[in-house]
């Protein structure tokens, strides 16, 4: 018995199997191909389905039974219809079979795919359509365009972060510079910190990045780079440009990407004339929080004028920003009618320091209210500059007064005499009685301090020494002649 070789070529063999399915009937053929394939359909020649369907567990049972006796066209989609009669029509002429994707139509669910060739099975024109299924095969390609959309849109995102972050280093007006932590060079630069450094942007990559400092300065470079690696984070500090002679501040932030580490350098340039000093975080944060105190805290020069103040300051004087307070003297606000304020600067001036300075807050509108006042001038070193904390006087219940019974007393004794001693003399002691309250209240508020007090009482410094000795209060304990 002489075997014949199978057919190397795919339409050959598809043309064998064919032939051999024509030998078979549809039944049994479609019995065999069940085997190889998901379903297999024997169609009759009028192209309705007959009641020999095979199909695996996945495809619905139902939906599977409700086929024979229908038009195969009639359970497909309408887009795949023109497929199936295309199909039906070249097996009917003997042509090899393709393969053609049809979609089966659910009532209550999605489309079913299936791959399907149709070819002639028996003597009596029947057809035999083998499929496979294509759900899977669909669902993975779901997942690779779903893959591939979201690739895209990553892509676009950083695409446009990118762009974004070009832009924000070519219009950024503060010097910016990029590190390796490895190797302490450029990475990269902006137009403005080009600018600031005084050489070309193309030069400055692969650059050492410490080099464009002074010497001295080099060693601070490293230890501001040393701090990074350990804490992640350091204090600000001011550097001189190399040959430039000119300080800028210098603060650095360290990042990872793509498994490096990269130090962001952000230098900005200091005023002509400023001293250097830069305000660490630790002090900041002290700045900061004496900017929320709900009391009020001014910082003045020494000529009274207004530094900075904080936004409590502004809401006691009435203002709308602190620009409206800056540069003006702080008796405009604070102190009675220029009097006490004096007095004040003057402590300050000699002592460093007042606690407990009772005087008065006006407002820009004509309110006022009672404050105490604690104020310090700042050491020798530093900037010349007073800072004052203010808050309103304490409402502590009413005290007995002695000067005030003092003075009641003496009045229900002048009213007594009425009468009895002339009206001249009974001013005169009265007046005497006010003046001596007065300037027994100018002492006190100056701290025994006369000259002060007679600046109060716009009084000469003789014309109050001659009412001291004269209402016997000249040998007053602590009183200071200054």
């Amino acid at each position: 018995m002489t075997l014949k070789s199978a057919p190397s070529h795919p339409r050959d063999r598809e043309a064998s199997l064919a032939g051999l399915l024509q030998q078979l009937d549809a039944g049994e053929s479609a019995l065999l191909l069940s085997a190889a394939a998901d379903i297999a359909l024997v169609i009759n020649p009028d192209g309705a389905l007959a009641d020999k369907i095979f199909a695996g567990a996945e495809f619905p049972a139902d939906l599977i039974a409700s086929w024979p006796g229908k038009a195969w066209t009639e359970v497909s989609t309408v887009e795949s219809r023109p497929k199936i009669q295309q199909m039906l029509q070249e097996a009917a002429m003997g042509l090899p079979p393709r393969w053609r994707q049809i979609n089966h139509q659910q009532p209550d669910g999605p489309d079913i795919p299936v791959r399907y060739a149709v070819m002639r099975a028996g003597s009596g024109g029947q057809f035999l359509a083998i499929g496979r299924d294509l759900r899977q095969v669909a669902a993975v390609q779901q997942k690779l365009l779903a893959a591939e959309q979201s690739i895209e849109q990553e892509y676009a995102r950083l695409r446009h972060a990118e762009t974004r972050y070009r832009l924000l280093m070519q219009v950024s007006s503060e010097a910016i510079v990029v590190v390796d932590q490895r190797t302490g060079r450029i990475v990269e630069a902006n137009a403005a910190a080009a600018n600031l450094i005084n050489k070309p942007l193309k030069r400055l990559g692969g650059s050492q990045f410490a080099a464009i400092f002074d010497g001295p300065d080099q060693a601070r470079v490293e230890e501001l780079m040393t701090a990074l690696r350990a804490t992640g984070r350091a204090d600000d500090v001011a550097l001189t440009l190399e040959g430039r002679h000119r300080q800028a501040v210098l603060g650095a932030t360290i990042f990872r990407q793509e498994n490096a580490s990269f130090y962001l350098m952000r230098l900005q340039p200091m005023a002509a004339g400023a001293s250097g000093i830069v305000v660490s975080r630790g002090q900041a944060a002290v700045v900061n929080a004496v900017r929320d105190l709900p009391e009020a805290f001014v910082v003045t020069d020494l000529d009274r004028r207004i530094i900075s103040a904080n936004p409590a300051f502004l809401d006691a004087a009435q203002l709308g920003s602190e620009e409206q307070a800056r540069g003006e003297p702080v008796d405009r606000w604070l102190g009675r009618a220029g009097v006490d304020i004096s007095v004040l600067f003057n402590s300050l001036a000699e002592h460093g320091a007042v606690r407990q300075f009772h005087t008065v807050l006006r407002g820009q509108f004509g309110t006022a209210e009672d404050v105490e006042v604690s104020a310090a001038a700042t050491p020798p070193a530093a900037p010349a500059c007073y800072g004052f904390s203010i808050r309103r006087a304490s409402r502590r219940a009413a005290e007995p007064d002695p000067a005030r019974r003092s003075l009641l007393r003496s009045v229900e004794e002048m009213t007594r005499l009425v009468g009895k001693v002339p009206l001249k003399d009974l001013v005169r002691e009265t007046t005497d009685i006010i003046e001596r309250l007065c300037i027994e209240a100018a002492l006190q508020l100056s701290e025994n301090n006369r000259a002060s007090a007679a600046d109060m009482l716009g009084l000469s410094r003789q014309s109050l020494y001659v009412k001291l000795h004269r209402y016997g209060i000249e040998d007053k304990p602590g009183a200071e002649e200054q």
